[in-house]
């Protein structure tokens, strides 16, 4: 037994990755780059993205809730055929969560973009708004109240002049 554990440490102590590292081979360097990765998940996530937001998507869904629904009284609505739907529709739950997490990091991140060029591009805006994403939740409410001052000074005008 003491050499079976023996041998389960020295086989644990191998760093594979090292091995990879030093062998130069491409899987190695495709291993090591993140960016590769990286690009590698967008595409996919967009792709899924796309296509899980068609009408298709929707309807083949309905269809196999429907053939799931059919199909009871033939399994007697027994565990197992319920185990089936709640099994797959947990799988299918958890994966769009990262997907969608993903594109919408994606756009929200491109939409701060764009507005920061809005607001560096336009002569007396305040350019210390241009990486507000950046702030923390206090620093956020400080200047969340300034502006809220801002608004409420500019309707008092505004319904000033209306008079």
């Amino acid at each position: 037994m003491n050499e079976k554990v023996d041998y389960l440490d020295k086989f644990k102590q191998i760093d594979y990755v090292d091995i990879l590292k030093k062998s130069g081979c491409w899987l190695a360097k495709k291993i090591r780059d993140n960016d590769y990765w990286n690009n590698r998940f967008d595409r996919f996530a967009r792709f899924a993205s796309h296509l899980s937001g068609r009408p298709l998507a929707f309807n083949i869904a309905l269809l196999v809730i429907l053939s799931w629904v059919v199909t009871g009284p033939l399994f007697g609505f027994s565990d197992t055929w319920q185990l089936i739907i709640n099994t797959a529709t947990t799988i299918v739950t958890f994966l769009m969560v990262f997907l969608i997490q993903h594109t919408q990091n994606r756009d929200t991140e491109a939409l701060q973009v764009k507005l920061d060029e809005l607001i560096r591009s336009i002569d007396g805006a305040n350019n210390s708004l241009l990486d507000l994403e950046e702030l923390e939740e206090r620093e956020l409410g400080v200047l969340r109240k300034q502006y809220t001052e801002l608004a409420r000074l500019a309707r008092e005008e505004g319904g000033q002049d209306n008079e």
